[in-house]
């Protein structure tokens, strides 16, 4: 083949000014953008790196910025509860200085006046917020958590900040667990409040070494008495008892406070009494909120039991009854009784209104038969509802056999069932008018469960759409318990009995029009009278059983005048910041109901109710240390993490100006070498021509 001219032009100029010309333009876009490449086309490796790499910086960015903002709140949170703990150590050292004898009542007030003061700052604190975020009201930031009388308007949200890979940390606390958390290794602790004297020598004080006699009297020494101690409460693990515990006038306290102990399980709880003559009940279980506890005492000064065997009874002993409200004929007053008379002690008061029919001229007869308390126009109770699995607050879609004492249900414990048992509702309407209402628990093998209004039966049907029926005893839930509250208090009952499933739903609608039966925050039952500002309406409820010592203790309790809470697992902050100035401000050192607040724990209870505060604080405190720790960590490895990727990435897609300047250079050499070539090349070929 005969190689011409243009072939050889083309062979040095034509292929290599195009690649030149290429890879100069593209040196010179490298350096003029920074970047290696900038399409896909330009580099398909290099493109496809640069782009995970970016995706990377996104999430490290997104993991950064919302650690950033969780660290924020975190830190925050830890120096409001800093200033929380500074506080609670103030009031304690005040609450020394007040439980001190040498003070009179006006530095009492004026330790009790500051006391209030630092309440007060406790819930300004407690509704801290940053950028209007309030960071105690869980996941309702929105909202001011803490009311004037310090109720919890919040939630128990969690606020989660991202940490990478599906991973979350939680950064903030809610007032849920500040306020209202659970401490599940403290030992629920109550006390009884009414001040006992010893009654044979008034300079001595009530011990466990004390007589029967020192404690109940003895108004004739040639007669051997024998007091009767009427015993009811509830375990830890939910079971309920009743007792009648006998002694002779020369057995000991000890041998009492062993009795005691005894009907509470073997080792499972410490009973002791006061220099107050006040009785006070320890558990040994951690975790429960259950424990319970309510005695009354009674002797009949005219009985002889000389020579008589300690488990007879004698027909003639007035103080020795089966049904408890017999005993309220007695003398509550030791120094007007007489040898002919039959006293009573009692160990609790409430000031709560007994029920209808119960005992009334002795206030610590009653345990259970009381009416809930009146504010206005609600109506609540004070025994939260807590399940028997774990220590968690009932919810209306609980179960009531969840909760009860169900062993209680029949005559044989074996069956747990509720199926035979009844409870009393009992009290005024809103309208004023009376209602005496059973509540009768029946399996829907017997029919189904039940209420009884005035002496008219309706069922209490279930929620099954398929079969409308009486619901079984042990499914029947408290929202059921609670509609039938709210029909009979509003009065709004089922067109006919035993009434249709129709008429029943009815009923329930009609009566959420004047009324509101629910659960409070810590599980305890209220109504509100939807009608007037100040109720007329009144509410007891309790077992059928409660009075009679012959039967079952009660399966549940709503309202009860028991014994005083010094120590529970659950946490109510500011009530409990209230029960503890309140000490203050009725100068009590122990609790005592003949005066001024009548469930006041008083100041040394409120010492140890105060550390047991303090003691949660430090919990939650360590708890948002450790968040803070966790946020900081990742933090830092974040910021580490994107600047090794900044860097990776940099490597990957940057130009090197210095390389790419020298290849630049380089080029530009061969270019200019390549255009020198030709220029001969065109020369001799010219010359060749001539």
């Amino acid at each position: 083949m005969r190689i011409t001219q243009s072939m050889y032009y083309d062979s040095i100029y034509g292929t290599n000014n195009q690649k030149l010309t290429k890879e100069l333009f593209d040196v010179n876009k490298q350096i003029a953008s920074g970047l290696k490449v900038q399409y896909a086309s330009d580099n398909v490796k290099i493109f496809t790196e640069t782009m995970r790499l970016d995706n990377e910086l996104t999430t490290l960015g997104q993991i950064k910025q919302s650690t950033e903002n969780g660290t924020k709140v975190s830190d925050q949170t830890d120096t409001v509860l800093s200033d929380f703990n500074s506080n609670m150590e103030r009031m304690r050292t005040l609450l020394i200085q007040a439980s001190n004898d040498t003070n009179s009542d006006s530095s009492r007030d004026a330790i009790a006046k500051e006391l209030r003061g630092l309440e007060k700052n406790l819930k300004a604190l407690a509704n801290t917020s940053i950028n209007g975020k309030y960071l105690f009201a869980g996941s309702a930031v929105d909202i001011k958590p803490i009311s004037e009388d310090g109720t919890y308007n919040g939630n128990g949200g969690v606020l989660n900040a991202f940490i990478g890979n599906n991973n979350y940390q939680q950064y903030n606390i809610s007032g849920q667990d500040l306020f209202l958390g659970e401490e599940k290794n403290r030992r629920r602790e109550v006390t009884s409040n009414v001040v006992h004297e010893n009654l044979l020598d008034k300079g001595k004080a009530l011990s466990s070494s004390s007589s029967i006699a020192e404690l109940m009297g003895d108004k004739d020494t040639t007669k051997l008495n024998r007091s009767h101690f009427y015993l009811r409460g509830t375990r830890s693990d939910g079971v309920a008892f009743k007792d009648i515990i006998s002694l002779n006038e020369d057995a000991s306290v000890e041998d009492l406070l062993n009795r005691i102990e005894t009907n509470y399980g073997d080792k499972s709880v410490t009973v002791t009494i006061n220099d107050s003559g006040e009785i006070i009940v320890k558990d040994k279980f951690k975790g429960s909120s259950r424990l319970d506890f309510h005695i009354v005492s009674a002797v009949d000064y005219n009985v002889d039991y000389t020579g008589v065997p300690p488990d007879t009874q004698l027909a003639s002993d007035r103080a020795y009854v089966d049904d408890i409200d017999d005993l309220d004929a007695a003398k509550t007053d030791y120094e007007t009784a007489t040898a002919t008379d039959y006293f009573v002690r009692e160990f609790s008061k409430s000031g709560l209104q007994a029920a209808n029919g119960a005992a009334q001229n002795i206030e610590g007869l009653v345990y259970d038969r009381t009416q809930f308390e009146k504010d206005g126009s609600s109506l609540s109770s004070n025994v939260s509802q807590i399940l028997k699995d774990g220590n968690s607050f009932a919810s209306p879609s609980t179960k009531i056999s969840e909760v009860a004492d169900i062993s209680k249900g029949t005559v044989d414990p074996a069956d747990d069932t509720l199926d035979g048992s009844s409870l009393k509702l009992t009290g005024k309407d809103i309208h004023g008018d009376a209602y005496d209402v059973t509540i009768d628990f029946k399996s829907t093998n017997n029919g189904g469960t039940t209420f009884t209004y005035n002496g008219t039966q309706y069922n209490i049907y279930d929620m099954d759409p398929d079969n409308r029926q009486a619901v079984d005893a042990d499914k029947m839930t408290y929202q059921q318990l609670m509609d039938v509250v709210n029909m009979v208090v509003t009065k709004h009952l089922p067109a006919s009995s035993p009434g249709t499933a129709d008429e029943y739903d009815q009923a329930i609608e009609d009566s959420a029009i004047d009324g509101m039966t629910s659960f409070t925050y810590d599980g305890k039952i209220s109504f509100k009278d939807l009608t007037r500002t100040n109720t007329e309406a009144s509410i007891a409820l309790h077992d059928s059983n409660s009075d009679d010592f012959t039967a079952n203790a009660s399966i549940m309790t709503f309202n009860t005048n028991n014994a005083l809470a010094i120590n529970d697992p659950k946490t109510d902050f500011f009530k409990e910041i209230d029960e503890i100035i309140t000490s203050v401000e009725d100068y009590k050192l122990y609790p005592d109901s003949s005066s001024g607040t009548k469930r006041n724990i008083g100041m040394e209870n409120a010492l140890e109710k105060m550390d047991a505060l303090l003691d949660h604080l430090g919990r939650i405190h360590s708890q948002v240390g450790a968040q803070s720790n966790t946020l900081n960590t990742f933090l830092s490895q974040t910021q580490t993490l994107e600047m090794s990727t900044i860097t990776l990435r940099s490597s990957v897609i940057d130009t090197d100006i210095a390389e790419a300047s020298l290849q630049l250079t380089k080029l530009n050499t061969n270019y200019q070498a390549m255009l020198s070539t030709i220029g001969k090349v065109s020369k001799l070929s010219l010359v060749n021509y001539v």
